[in-house]
């Protein structure tokens, strides 16, 4: 059957339940203060009629506004990676401003784990109706995420998840399918059972995001016909100078690396060492569109780049906050990003 307008809809369906507009209204929008038996009833005429609400007139006639924190990394000297998931989010709040969403970013140093309390603790003082959040630092992501709980907050998490707390979405990549497939990728060309050095290069040790990728990257190489000898190096001095020592000590202490596989980001300080020392025949694979990674991939020094849309992440994370408070529609658990490789052949086509 046609669908109808809202009104003539609504009308139409109280004439044939023998009820007010008034009840069709809490029945459509689930509000207290109708039988059940009235309840069916209704739902059946709504079924019947094929009508669907118009929840956004619904929703502009509230006159609520919704106001939103987004608590990320900044950008910084490192890494421009949280520039994309920022884009996003900016894009989505173009698009939803004008029906009573207000968005304010709350920016974390990703090198700081106190910037992120101080973060967590400017947020606790605003009238904050949802978060979309990238729990970088885990055991201070965790404590904010039980106050959210606790004041019936939502959380969107974005890049990682905090599993066993229960967020309103992920979306992200799919961290150990991720790691496997950068084990597949260090593995093209190189000997049977070669040695790989796994680089971590992050202030913090370890991360959900490195177990997950790690986990996934050495589940490749555990048994026939990929077998391969992993060594792990974590660097917690990110700048180049410190990444540069380690490097070198790990070269002399495993002069047969025949490949490098960074779990993050910093792929370009590898990348750079390796072409400060003539080692750009080593299969070089990590992660992220950034500049840096994108000229090292152009010069061949980088041989893989994975990606996984941080900008859509950004977009999506916000819009599912809209979708789920402002417009009460179901927005997905889990929704992963698609893993992308990108190569020197086809950067300059991706997006």
């Amino acid at each position: 059957m046609k669908k109808q307008s809202s009104q003539t809809g609504v009308k139409e369906i109280a004439k044939r339940g023998n009820v007010s507009i008034a009840t069709v209204d809490r029945v459509i929008h689930n509000r207290p203060g109708v039988s059940a038996k009235t309840k069916a009833k209704i739902e059946a005429i709504i079924k019947e009629l094929n009508y669907q609400p118009n929840v956004l007139a619904s929703r502009l006639s509230s006159g609520k506004v919704f106001h939103f924190a987004v608590l990320i990394p900044k950008s910084s000297v490192y890494s421009d990676f949280w520039e994309a998931p920022l884009k996003g989010i900016m894009k989505a709040e173009s698009e939803i401003k004008q029906y009573g969403v207000t968005i304010e970013n709350f920016l974390f140093d990703l090198t700081n784990k106190d910037s992120f309390i101080q973060a967590t603790e400017e947020i606790k003082e605003k009238n904050i109706d949802g978060v979309l959040m990238s729990p970088s630092f885990v055991k201070e992501a965790d404590e904010f995420f039980l106050y959210c709980k606790a004041n019936n907050i939502p959380v969107v998490c974005i890049d990682s998840n905090i599993e066993a707390q229960g967020s309103l979405s992920y979306i992200g990549p799919p961290l150990f399918e991720s790691g496997y497939l950068g084990g597949s990728l260090c593995k093209l060309g190189l000997s049977e059972n070669p040695k790989i050095l796994i680089v971590n290069i992050a202030k913090q040790k370890k991360s959900f995001n490195l177990e997950q990728i790690e986990a996934g990257f050495k589940k490749f190489f555990a048994s026939p016909p990929n077998e391969a000898t992993c060594v792990n190096l974590n660097i917690q001095d990110i700048d180049q100078e410190s990444v540069e020592l380690h490097l070198q000590k790990a070269f002399i202490q495993n002069p047969d690396i025949e490949a490098i596989f960074v779990t993050n980001s910093r792929v370009f300080a590898v990348a750079e060492y390796l072409k400060k020392k003539a080692l750009t025949d080593l299969m070089l694979v990590g992660y992220d569109f950034l500049k840096e990674n994108q000229k090292h991939l152009q010069q061949g020094t980088i041989n893989f780049l994975i990606c996984h849309k941080p900008e859509e992440q950004g977009y999506k994370g916000i819009m599912s906050l809209y979708h789920s408070l402002a417009l009460n529609l179901p927005v997905e658990k889990i929704y992963y990003m698609p893993i992308d490789i990108v190569t020197k052949e086809n950067q300059n086509f991706y997006r």
